[in-house]
């Protein structure tokens, strides 16, 4: 006997359903998991926009964690007292967003001809030099308040219309992580969907032409400079978005949040989830992104209950299992614990991996 199939929208709105109650059931635990959920959504919206240029379009970006200091530091400059202007967040959101496309485009032209480990090194060094202006920026003229960072930037104002605040704000104003993680879902919402339009688009399948084989795209009359331009543009736009989101959420942001080390973790949700498959990229950022909180919480009570203290911090025991675990999936999973289809048949081929 087979149970009955349930139909897709019985489906879709369950996963509605438990999106919407997911921060109650959190803040039962305490808000301190709301805010990391909250941390999870952004990282899904860097692992979306990376996976354009890595999963989509094939090209190896080190230095994605620059456009999410772009996008923070937009916001944080417009809407915060260091430079009085307090601009509302429906203005700041889309300026962050234009200026790391603008800074994606601006890395994709001395790349155009790069590949590999080139690449690789290249797009280091755009988010290590983006991190060294952040810092250093503060004279002659205070630009980025340089290692102080800056603080005391306006929450997150719906309704407000105005180009200056005052002590009367209008409309709704988010001012704890509950009303942050609905926007943040209404975001997360908008850009799944462009990233599965995209996926299916003309524009999505010369992407993968120019991630299999650049000379053979480029034979068939695809315009692979102006793509791979688009790519990192696109890309970049999301990692501006989630920055903005960001700094507002924080009310305070410093350099030291946009270090080589958030480029790493980010690229590896996406070789996780599944490079080029949405789905299999959003699970990798939740399995990193919340793994690595229940071992904070459970290690070192765990350690104090059988030995009496805490013999190895939780931070070192994560980045041991963090280690193992990329290690046995390069070795068991190379092509992610939730490829595309076509990846998946390629990596379990003969002769895979050996070329």
């Amino acid at each position: 006997m087979t149970l009955p199939r349930l139909p897709a929208r019985f489906g879709i709105l369950l996963i509605a359903l438990a999106l919407i109650a997911l921060p109650f059931a959190l803040s039962a635990a305490g808000t301190a998991w709301v805010r990391i959920a909250n941390l999870a959504i952004l990282f899904i919206l860097l692992s979306l926009g990376l996976n354009i240029v890595v999963g989509f379009a094939g090209l190896l970006d080190l230095g994605y964690v620059a456009f999410f200091g772009v996008g923070a530091y937009v916001h944080a400059l417009l809407a915060s007292p260091h430079f009085d202007l307090h601009l509302p967040f429906w203005l700041t959101l889309p300026i962050g967003a234009l200026a790391a496309a603008l800074c994606g485009v601006l890395l994709g032209f001395p790349v155009l001809k790069l590949r590999g480990d080139y690449l690789a090194i290249v797009t280091l060094g755009f988010g290590e030099i983006v991190r060294i202006f952040l810092n250093n920026l503060s004279r002659p003229v205070n630009i980025t308040n340089g290692p102080q960072g800056i603080g005391r930037i306006d929450p997150v104002q719906l309704g407000d219309f105005s180009f200056a605040r005052t002590d009367s704000l209008l409309g709704l104003t988010f001012n704890g992580p509950m009303k942050y993680y609905y926007l943040l879902l209404i975001l997360l919402l908008l850009v799944i969907v462009i990233n599965l339009r995209l996926q299916d688009s003309r524009i999505g399948r010369a992407w993968e032409a120019i991630r299999e084989d650049e000379v053979a795209a480029r034979a068939i009359g695809i315009d692979t400079a102006r793509l791979k331009l688009l790519a990192f543009a696109m890309g970049a736009s999301f990692g501006g978005v989630a920055g903005g989101m960001f700094a507002a959420i924080q009310t305070f942001i410093s350099p030291e949040s946009f270090v080589l080390t958030e480029s790493i973790m980010i690229l590896a949700m996406v070789v996780l989830g599944g490079m080029g498959h949405i789905w299999g990229v959003i699970g990798g950022a939740l399995l990193l992104s919340f793994v690595p909180e229940i071992l904070r919480y459970t290690v070192a009570p765990l350690q104090q209950m059988l030995f009496g203290k805490v013999l190895v911090e939780p931070e070192v025991i994560r980045m041991l299992i963090f280690g193992l675990a990329l290690v046995l999936m390069m070795r068991y999973r190379p092509a992610g614990l939730w490829p595309q289809r076509r990846r998946q048949v390629e990596a379990s081929a003969p002769g895979a991996g050996h070329a």
